[in-house]
């Protein structure tokens, strides 16, 4: 379609900073948000020399972004000027204006939605949050700036990262009078310092390691195939086999499945310390380097513990007196118990899968009368919000994770009880008290 233009239009070839036409108005859309301050001082006094004086009609229009003080109930209008912000550092049918400048905003927010995961990254990487803590004190920009020993001219980079991280909740403000602000560490943050013994730093480094995040890359290539998982096709082979292959992420994914566990463990021994109650002996299967069945031997030394895992797993483990290692097949056969401890397993795994993996559980414990059981410790779906929408999200975006590396999924209530009932069990029970997660026991 050939366009046809107003005769009042003119069209200039020329440079912003080497003048601008004389003309009552210049317009500016989005355009100075993409130069520094200096440059942005210098194009704009080529406009103030384009045009005439305010009471002659003189006038410079700028249609661009004014970042929004506070939230004031607008929290993805303000998160979407600040991930503008940071990633400019590194056809909708509507009713009316307002609904398109919204459904606007939504789309950018979700498209910008990676640059909050990839500042977080970046904080943690510069040692951001063990700084504040080891500092003592709300520390300011300029202590800030000194401690990471980074460029003087990077300050107000520095200040803008601040600034996005507190919006998202990982940054505080201390505002006691001080000429300059300063940051505190909040609950979540605090769970990013190395030292802190519930730590989820190596998750976040897991999770955001390219080799994770590439597949994704590959999603719609995926669908479009019959392939098992993105992943493969991201990676020529499956996640697991990777891990085998390449020591360094191998070890990347073990400390972070470690870190999971420390942070649920503790929840869980602490504040739901029964389901363990009286049980004298217990079956970890899938228990990686142990962080878990240590745990609890540790809590009720009076029981006999057992891991099972893979052969090349259990080798690799630290010795121990009170824990007893067996390298085997959860799909062929599991060591006798009072209980089977499954943690994040059956997640990994297509109903099938689980069903098999199941009614070996089944096998290995005595009827509920008898005292059996087996506990999962896993995520139930939510039907709905009921104002926990960061929950639901949060469960929903591992059901894609899943789905993603391990070709598998999250399960919600009638999800788990289609297979429960399928592997032979009669019961079950189900707490929704591990946050996003729950722990549920089953029985036969």
């Amino acid at each position: 379609m050939r366009l046809a233009f107003s005769s009042s239009f003119k069209f200039v070839s020329s440079v912003a900073f080497n003048g601008s036409l004389d003309f009552s108005e210049n317009l500016l859309k989005w355009i100075l948000h993409n130069w520094g301050d200096e440059d942005c001082v210098e194009i704009i006094r080529r406009c103030k020399e384009a045009i005439p004086s305010i009471e002659n009609g003189g006038n410079v229009i700028i249609l661009d972004i004014v970042v929004k003080d506070e939230d004031k109930g607008e929290h993805e209008l303000k998160e979407t000027q600040l991930c503008f912000d940071m990633s400019l550092m590194a056809l909708v049918e509507v009713e009316n204006v307002d609904e398109l400048l919204k459904a606007q905003t939504h789309v950018l927010n979700q498209i910008l939605n990676l640059v909050n995961s990839m500042s977080l990254k970046c904080a943690v990487e510069l040692g951001i949050p063990d700084i504040i803590h080891h500092h003592g004190r709300p520390i300011t920009l300029s202590e800030l700036v000194s401690a990471l020993v980074i460029p003087s001219n990077k300050s107000d980079s520095l200040r803008r990262l601040m600034r996005l991280l507190m919006h998202s909740g990982f940054i505080s403000i201390d505002k006691n009078g001080v000429e300059e602000e300063s940051y505190l560490l909040t609950p979540s943050s605090r769970l990013l310092v190395k030292e802190n013994p519930i730590s989820m730093l190596p998750f976040l480094l897991l999770r955001l390691d390219p080799i994770l995040v590439t597949p994704f890359h590959f999603l719609s290539d995926w669908f479009r195939q019959d392939e098992t998982t993105a992943f493969k096709i991201a990676h020529g082979t499956s996640l697991w086999d990777l891990a085998n292959q390449n020591s360094e992420f191998g070890n990347i994914f073990n400390e972070a499945m470690a870190s999971d566990t420390r942070l649920l463990m503790s929840v869980v021994l602490k504040e739901y310390g029964e389901v363990f109650q009286g049980l004298k002996s217990l079956v970890d299967v899938g228990g990686g380097t142990g962080t878990t069945i240590r745990m609890i031997s540790e809590a009720f030394p009076q029981m006999k513990c057992t891991i099972l895992d893979l052969p090349h797993v259990v080798a690799a483990m630290p010795e121990s007196t009170t824990v007893e290692s067996v390298g085997g097949d959860m799909f062929e056969s599991i060591p006798q118990a009072n209980a089977v401890l499954l943690k994040w397993i059956l997640h990994n795994w297509s109903d099938e899968d689980c069903v098999k993996i199941l009614r070996r559980c089944k096998e290995a414990i005595p009827s509920k009368e008898n005292g059996g059981k087996v506990i999962i410790l896993d995520i139930v779906v939510k039907d709905d919000d009921k104002g926990e929408h960061e929950v639901k999200e949060t469960q929903l975006c591992f059901d894609m994770v899943m789905m993603v590396n391990y070709g598998s999924k999250e399960r919600d209530e009638h999800e788990w009880q289609k297979i429960f009932i399928d592997a032979g069990f009669t019961e079950y029970k189900i707490k929704p008290v591990l946050g996003f997660r729950s722990i549920i026991q089953v029985y036969s």
